[in-house]
């Protein structure tokens, strides 16, 4: 599965100089284990650096942080060696309520 579009990378791209700022950004993208229940939730990308991705991940803890693209795309998961996957019907939200949200327990 393709996880970046060009509508993805642009949105993500142009709130890159927001950093880790909540406030002012969306989350415009989510992948999942399709076999598990770590999921990323994508802010920002690096237009310089298209691997460094920045965004709120739920895996053991809910945090935010950056991860690569590049492992997201290669990541092969067991017991059937799926990879990662794209929500297709993900509609971006503020950022800070996908946080407070995940905070909270719920699914988003």
């Amino acid at each position: 599965m393709q996880l970046m579009t060009k509508a993805i990378e642009k949105q993500a791209q142009k709130q890159y100089a927001l950093g880790s700022d909540m406030d002012k950004q969306k989350i415009v993208a989510k992948f999942f284990n399709p076999c598990g229940s770590w999921t990323w939730y994508l802010m920002n990308q690096d237009p310089e650096n298209p691997d460094y991705l920045w965004g709120i991940v739920s895996g053991f803890e809910v945090e935010m942080g950056s991860f690569s693209l590049s492992e997201l795309q290669s990541a092969r998961v067991p017991p059937f060696g799926l990879g990662i996957e794209r929500d297709l019907y993900f509609t971006p939200l503020p950022a800070k309520e996908a946080w407070r949200k995940l905070l909270a327990g719920e699914h988003i």
